[in-house]
């Protein structure tokens, strides 16, 4: 499955509790399974992890305390931003002089340049 988002884009969350939220692509994470592909987005979807202070095999020691971090999120509940006309869009991929290039479906503007 070709992945259509990547990292530094502008994304919109468009399934969930974070829905209507924007922020960037920190990390695109693929599974083992082509439809587990998931995003990390920058701002959004913060979990908290509860953690004990441990020794760790002579490096250093981790802090205890709860920790805050970007959890991710299925690639189907995000939507890349239309540069054009600033709302989510799909995207489709046009070949170009022998070059792929992704192309916003609304406005017909292309993503990479």
């Amino acid at each position: 499955m070709k992945i259509k988002i990547k990292k530094g884009d502008t994304v919109e969350v468009i399934a969930g509790n974070e829905m209507g939220k924007r922020g960037q692509v920190i990390r695109v994470i693929r599974g083992e399974d082509p439809n587990n592909i998931r995003v990390v987005v920058q701002g959004l979807n913060i979990r908290k992890k509860h953690q004990k202070q441990a020794q760790t095999g002579g490096r250093q020691n981790l802090s205890p305390g709860i920790i805050q971090f970007e959890g991710p999120l299925h690639i189907s509940n995000v939507a890349l931003v239309d540069p054009k006309e600033d709302k989510p869009t799909r995207v489709s991929v046009r070949r170009e002089d022998g070059k792929a290039m992704r192309v916003a479906r609304k406005s017909g503007e292309a993503i990479d340049r």
